[in-house]
């Protein structure tokens, strides 16, 4: 069994910035296209925040484009650099990975495999 673990959250004034690192267990590594990262605010569904597509496109949610960034390192780990940030970033964010089935060159939540424990992100007014 996989295990993905998420790092880099914390608590952060608005405007600040953080960034956010997946990495998979047992030294599994995944094509960046088959990892994304999700968050789930309270109250509120899991929703997509940045994936990476077949073509290497990406997709962002509309809330946060042109204020995080998603990439793969050399070692694979999927980031999520977070710049700008707000109070409504506030949430769990998700790494997932393994997909399968994709919709167009995205793979889309219900169609990942695994997923992370998930890693709190507090922004403060």
């Amino acid at each position: 069994q996989v295990r993905l673990m998420e790092s880099g959250g914390g608590s952060v004034q608005a405007g600040g910035s953080l960034t956010l690192s997946c990495v998979a267990s047992g030294g599994r590594t995944f094509p960046q296209y088959s990892m994304g990262w999700f968050r789930q605010a309270p109250g509120k569904k899991r929703e997509g925040v940045a994936l990476i597509g077949q073509d290497g496109s990406t997709q962002y949610a509309d809330s946060v484009k042109g204020r995080f960034t998603v990439s793969q390192d050399s070692a694979k780990n999927l980031n999520l650099q977070m710049n700008n940030l707000a109070p409504e970033d506030t949430a769990v964010y998700y790494c997932a990975a393994d997909c399968n089935m994709y919709s167009g060159v995205y793979c889309h939540g219900p169609n990942f495999n695994y997923w992370g424990q998930g890693t709190q992100v507090t922004v403060s007014s």
